[in-house]
């Protein structure tokens, strides 16, 4: 009940404090410009050119604050000590530059990135075009997006049940080890293999961005006009080559954005291999680094912010031509 108490306390301050700035802040505006007497039109010239900047103005403070300030502080921890007491440089960066734990989460990052965006944009292609053709197709989809509406810890918890390992001569109760063992083979650590265990962890991510795939490339498949497919059946097109030669082409630019977007969410990719193998036997990711550095043992917020700048660097030219091309639909 507390609880309860303090978050609609929290819904009714916000609401409160929209509405008084909406109406405090045209107030005062309309009595430094009023609409009337000999300057009424230059007045309400003026008011409009400010107006917009009254509703901008706090998200912009808002972002301000949460987002530009974090990246200008941690630009400046990154070229100091780990509690920021003493300008070290680029002592930070030299480092990553030559720890094995960093070129691991790089080489990790990198599979990730081949893996998780191109099977999950092809399965979840692959879903939409047949989902549409099935009579409970809605009902396949809503069991195919479930996951999205998991969280990624949650989701991690899941899985790792589903790897679970029990010694050989208990009963198995992970999905997987009861198959293997059912098939005569004796039960495996799967989190520890070394190498195929980051393709396990990688099966996590993309059973949850196939949903996402499905849903927006479903609805582009629906948007290709039925003319042009009409005009391939009658030419002949098998549906091979209708799929592949007609519908893929014209949804292309839905399918760079799907997989630039999942592209983003993988180079922050964390809850899972935090949950699962914490980085261990060669999982290691950036964002987990990261956080090792930042926030286990003794913090060293050097390094750990000189980390956070590499994967926003990575993340930073994917998000502005996912943007662009965005921009490009729109206009």
């Amino acid at each position: 009940m507390e609880q309860f108490i303090y978050a609609a306390g929290t819904i009714l301050v916000g609401v409160f404090a929209c509405v008084t700035w909406f109406w405090g802040s045209n107030f005062i505006l309309d009595s430094m410009y009023p609409a009337r007497g000999a300057h009424a039109g230059r007045n309400i010239k003026r008011a409009n050119l400010i107006r917009p900047w009254l509703f901008l103005g706090p998200a912009l403070l808002i972002l301000g604050t949460y987002l530009v300030y974090p990246v200008a502080d941690s630009i400046w921890r990154s070229l100091h000590d780990a509690d920021g007491a003493e300008w070290v440089g680029m002592a930070n960066y030299r480092w990553l530059a030559s720890d094995p734990k960093f070129r691991e989460s790089i080489l990790n990052n990198l599979m990730w990135l081949v893996v998780v965006p191109s099977l999950s944009t092809f399965f979840g292609l692959l879903v939409a075009q047949i989902t549409d053709r099935l009579r409970w197709g809605s009902f396949a989809k809503s069991m195919i997006f479930m996951p999205m509406a998991i969280s990624f810890v949650g989701a991690g918890v899941i899985w790792k049940f589903v790897y679970d390992y029990r010694g050989a001569d208990q009963e198995q109760i992970g999905l997987l080890n009861a198959l293997w063992t059912g098939m005569g083979f004796d039960p495996q650590t799967w989190l520890t293999l070394p190498f195929w265990n980051n393709f396990f962890l990688m099966a996590v991510l993309i059973w949850i961005q196939t949903g996402f795939a499905m849903v927006i490339l479903s609805a582009a498949l629906r948007g290709i006009s039925e003319e042009t497919i009409e005009a391939a059946i009658l030419d002949g097109a098998n549906p091979w080559q209708l799929f592949f030669r007609i519908k893929v082409p014209q949804i292309w630019g839905t399918i760079a954005v799907v997989w630039t977007t999942i592209t983003i969410v993988v180079l922050k990719v964390f809850d899972i291999v935090f949950v699962m193998t914490n980085g261990q036997w060669g999982t290691q990711v950036l964002a987990n680094f990261m956080y090792d550095w930042m926030f286990r043992g003794s913090p060293d917020y050097g390094r750990g912010s000189a980390i956070a700048l590499v994967i926003m660097i990575l993340v930073l030219p994917i998000m502005i031509w996912n943007i662009r091309n965005a921009r490009r639909e729109m206009n």
